[in-house]
């Protein structure tokens, strides 16, 4: 995969495949094709009762697209739950350039100036593709995983793609569905439009929270 770009990466995602490395310092990229894909119902969002009560009480500054690559970086760092990463130097140059052509999204976590947690992801027509998020702070990828939900609700998005199911995303409604339901939905949900920023770039908790209690 020494030729791939950010118009082929564009493409197998609207195809349904995503690249991964096998650790940090491995240079070489696998397409990997689930044939269970993990997806986020929008519609059916769940918000944890204590993680609302965190949210509320706002305590994190949150931003928008104001530091995806050290996103990309905290995600890639090593932690309680994971030894390694498959966050390499080419998908960091990848998805790179994909945040500069405006495909690329990060929702961020900052506490007295400190980026403590966050989350990026790839959007295409009304689909937004979930890639990875991290925490230094209790609940802060959580909080931005809130955020980023409402902020798709509100830009007209279709599809959450999460690529797998994890216990962690299990707790806000994450489902497994078949590839070729998968590739269905994803197809439809390209052929739209969404707008990430529809959403004020500064929207107050309570404004997110009114945007989920429809789905909670």
């Amino acid at each position: 995969m020494s030729n791939i770009d950010s118009d082929v990466l564009l493409r197998a995602y609207a195809y349904g495949v995503f690249p991964m490395a096998e650790s940090r310092d491995d240079p070489q990229l696998y397409w990997i094709d689930p044939e269970r894909r993990g997806v986020l119902p929008l519609e059916a969002f769940h918000l944890p009762r204590r993680l609302k009560r965190t949210v509320r009480s706002a305590p994190f500054e949150i931003r928008i697209d104001t530091a995806f690559r050290d996103v990309m970086l905290g995600c890639a760092e090593a932690a309680s739950d994971r030894q390694g990463t498959w966050i390499n130097d080419r998908i960091l140059a990848l998805y790179g350039e994909l945040f500069a052509r405006g495909h690329a999204h990060s929702v961020e976590c900052w506490q007295s100036g400190r980026l403590v947690g966050g989350l990026y992801g790839v959007s295409l027509g009304a689909a937004f593709f979930g890639e990875s998020m991290f925490s230094r702070e209790t609940d802060a990828s959580k909080v931005a995983l809130v955020y980023l939900v409402a902020r798709l609700i509100v830009g007209g998005y279709r599809l959450l793609d999460t690529q797998f199911v994890t216990e962690h995303l299990k707790q806000f409604g994450t489902m497994e569905i078949p590839r070729d339901v998968y590739r269905a939905k994803l197809h439809m949900a390209t052929l739209e439009k969404a707008d990430f920023y529809r959403l004020p770039l500064d929207a107050a908790p309570m404004e997110v929270l009114q945007v989920l209690s429809q789905t909670s």
